[in-house]
């Protein structure tokens, strides 16, 4: 239509040219109205339905075993799934590990590495037979790293054999309130002879809110990487995180991952946001852990607005994920479009508002245009100040004159002392002068001396012989 519009203008006579430039006008008037009201309704759209992606892609996780997310010091839980379901924990097994190692007091002490703790399956940091480790190294590489000789390598320090170990772990983990949890090994091995290494997701979180109470282990669960030394070679060992959402997500704080082919990707993870500290568990996924991980964190934090409290609705314990499906749904589908209408009356009220505010700005620059008389005045009086500027400034050039002046005299006291320094010179020959015939008398002495002494001599010998002729 358009093209037959702008079709041949310069064949039609005014008449015709003025009706199509007006049907013209008319249609992109039309297009404009519309773009605008598109552009309105996707801005007042409600922070829910603009989340309804991300809330699809989170349910349609309902491969993920089980799942709980809790702020901490708070006793409501946001999100949950299935906590009390006994799966495999995988490496998250080396939290109790590692806290039992804080807790012993022994971090400053050397680890020797045996055999038996080198003999284990990856991950592993690559320690050897008889390399001095410190405690708190091999906590740094059994949390950052997950290595499992360093699990191991703990242990056996402490309690002389991974069975006894196993034993205070099991026990440690009854005092904190692990009622559903049993650990095989200290590394969170789920075949073989360590079958039956079995938590759950309330355990789990049990046992992180408990550790986070520690200063060092919050100081271990942040790191990024591990970077420490063997005590007798010197070798240096850097240990790198596998957490990928301490990348991807920008509060994410740690603490720690576990992957078996049991147990499926594992996941106890924190982040802090505005004086919020949120812990995630998350066992079993079977999907993209990190983006379901950093969407749930974005649902905690905005927990508190009223267009997503409606939302955070705990998710039944069966498995069903049909159910959690039909409540994202029922929540799309009621009640969003009213808010969607009170949006375009707040953004009314907004422009009224706006307006308003346009008024108050141009009576503040109408007080602004008197607040100029005041700048004139002031000018005024610098002005003044300037003259005093010139005075002090002439005064300044008098004081030159004077010190020029001293100067100048000081150059006439310099000469006199030079004269001075001459005359003191003139002195000292004098008394050298006066001093050399001494030093002549004094040869003259010393001669006539030695003369008296050589006469005495030939005297006293003459006599001799004289004595010796007689007799």
């Amino acid at each position: 239509m358009l093209f037959q519009l702008l079709k041949f203008p310069m064949f039609l006579s005014w008449k015709q040219s003025f009706r199509t430039q007006r049907r013209l006008s008319f249609l992109i008037l039309q297009y404009l109205v519309a773009f605008f009201v598109i552009v309105i309704t996707v801005m007042t759209m409600p922070l829910s339905l603009r989340a309804q992606k991300i809330d699809d892609s989170l349910f349609s996780q309902g491969c993920i075993n089980s799942y709980i997310l809790k702020e901490i010091g708070s006793s409501k839980v946001l999100m949950a799934k299935d906590v009390d379901r006994p799966v495999s924990p995988a490496s998250l097994t080396k939290i109790l590990t590692c806290i039992i190692a804080i807790e012993s007091g022994r971090l400053d002490q050397d680890v020797l590495i045996t055999k038996e703790s080198t003999m284990v399956e990856p991950s592993k940091a690559g320690f050897r037979q008889g390399d001095k480790i410190k405690l708190l190294d091999l906590v740094k590489a059994a949390m950052v790293n997950s290595s499992n000789d360093a699990a191991f390598a703990i242990a056996i320090y402490l309690s002389g054999s991974v069975d006894s170990f196993v034993a205070s772990m099991n026990y440690k983990a009854k005092m904190i309130g692990m009622k559903n949890s049993w650990f095989t090994n200290p590394a969170g091995f789920d075949k073989g002879i360590y079958t039956g290494n079995i938590s759950t997701a309330g355990d789990l979180l049990r046992l992180t809110e408990y550790a986070v109470r520690n200063p060092m282990f919050n100081h271990v669960a942040r790191l990024e990487k591990a970077i420490f030394m063997e005590q007798t070679t010197h070798k240096v060992y850097v240990l790198r995180t596998h957490n990928k959402l301490l990348d991807k997500y920008p509060y994410a704080v740690g603490i720690k991952t576990g992957y078996t082919t049991k147990a499926g990707g594992c996941l106890i993870a924190r982040a802090i946001k505005d004086n919020k500290d949120i812990l995630l568990v998350m066992l079993n996924a079977k999907t993209d852990r990190w983006n379901v991980a950093s969407n749930m964190f974005d649902r905690a934090f905005l927990a508190d607005s009223p267009a997503s409290a409606s939302w955070f609705n705990t998710v039944s314990r069966d498995d069903s994920r049909s159910s959690a499906n039909i409540v994202v749904n029922e929540h799309s589908r009621t009640g969003h479009v009213n808010k969607g209408h009170k949006s375009k009356k707040q953004m009314t009220a907004s422009l009224k508002h706006s307006r308003k505010s346009k008024k108050e700005l141009v009576a503040s620059l109408k007080a602004n245009r008197k607040s100029k008389k005041e700048v004139i005045a002031s000018l005024k009086s610098n002005r003044k100040s300037k003259k005093e500027v010139i005075a002090s400034l002439k005064s300044n050039r008098k004081s030159k004159k004077e010190a020029i002046a001293s100067l100048k005299g000081s150059r006439k006291s310099k000469k006199e002392m030079i004269a001075v320094l001459k005359n003191s010179r003139n002195l000292k020959k004098h008394e050298l002068v006066a001093s050399k015939p001494v030093r002549k008398n004094k040869k003259k002495a010393t001669l006539s001396y030695h003369r008296s002494i050589r006469f005495n001599q030939i005297c006293s010998h003459n006599d001799q012989a004289y004595r010796n002729v007689a007799a």
